[in-house]
């Protein structure tokens, strides 16, 4: 599948901040089966510096910062996006086979299980959440099985209810609420598989906005969306899932950064003077590409 992506991000200040230092996360990482070509991104107003780098996670941070005050700020990311996930392959470890080799693996990349064992800021390990997940991961399953089965009893518990939760809402709050949107979704997820020792990721990206003929429009589409992915082992690596909508990642989701929770990979955030509240409004469009069919040579 090919898209065409544009967001349109805007921050309006209650009146304006001086020294803003800002952090940006809106360009997307390479993921297995995602190619991104012809990135833009159009900052107003321009900032007096910025400098592109990787972050400590799997994220792309453009750090920009402001001499004179400003009230707002425009932020107009595009691109297009080519998605063909890899086959999901028929068998994963067991849970328990895949806690032996989390705890051997000795890579400390953005890609290696260690950082997503153990609890971190916005998720941290929570017996209420690992009790309620226990009944799903048992250590003989095979770990996709058994993230997958977890995932669908979330989607069918959980109310999907905008407007109950916020973006500093922790996932203890939202499992008591049994209701949130797709970033609860994620932590809450995130933190039942961790709890039972499963490497589990956050994970920011897109939704396709139109789906194709005959299925549902997904939850989530015209705006950032947020997913959980589990390790399955060396062999096959970070696999998407989407509680919110009860399915995998695959050529509908577009991966922008993944990390430990949603601070890690906030698409802004930063320091500044004065302001006081702040309003924040992220639009989005995914338009799918038509791709021409190849033209092979007539034979003669």
């Amino acid at each position: 599948m090919r898209y065409r992506v544009r967001q349109d991000s805007r921050l309006i200040y209650r009146s304006p901040v001086a020294d803003a230092r800002l952090n940006l996360r809106l360009r997307p990482v390479a993921w297995p089966g995602q190619v991104v070509s012809d990135f833009s991104m159009n900052i107003d107003p321009v900032p007096a510096s910025r400098h592109d780098e990787g972050g400590p996670y799997l994220t792309n941070v453009a750090a920009i910062s402001f001499v004179q005050p400003i009230a707002g700020l425009s932020v107009v990311t595009e691109f297009t996006a080519d998605i063909a996930p890899p086959p999901i392959p028929s068998r994963t470890p067991t849970i328990a086979a895949l806690r032996g080799e989390a705890s051997a693996a000795r890579t400390m990349g953005p890609l290696a299980p260690a950082p997503y064992l153990f609890g971190s800021p916005m998720a941290a390990l929570d017996e209420e959440i690992g009790a309620w997940a226990a009944s799903d991961l048992d250590g003989s399953v095979p770990v996709l099985d058994a993230a997958r089965a977890l995932a669908g009893r979330l989607h069918s518990e959980f109310a999907y209810a905008p407007g109950t939760t916020t973006s500093r809402t922790l996932p203890a709050e939202s499992f008591a609420l049994r209701r949130g949107v797709c970033q609860d979704f994620a932590h809450v997820l995130i933190v039942a598989l961790r709890t039972h020792g499963i490497p589990a990721a956050y994970v920011s990206g897109y939704l396709r906005t139109f789906p194709p003929p005959g299925r549902p429009r997904l939850v989530g589409a015209d705006a950032m969306h947020a997913w959980a992915a589990v390790w399955c082992g060396p062999e096959v690596g970070w696999i998407g899932l989407d509680p919110t909508n009860d399915t995998l990642a695959r050529e509908d989701h577009i991966v922008i950064a993944m990390g430990r929770d949603y601070a890690d990979v906030a698409p802004v955030n930063g320091v500044f003077v004065g302001g006081g509240t702040q309003r924040t409004d992220f639009r989005v469009d995914v338009a799918e590409l038509v791709q021409e069919p190849t033209c092979l040579p007539r034979t003669l």
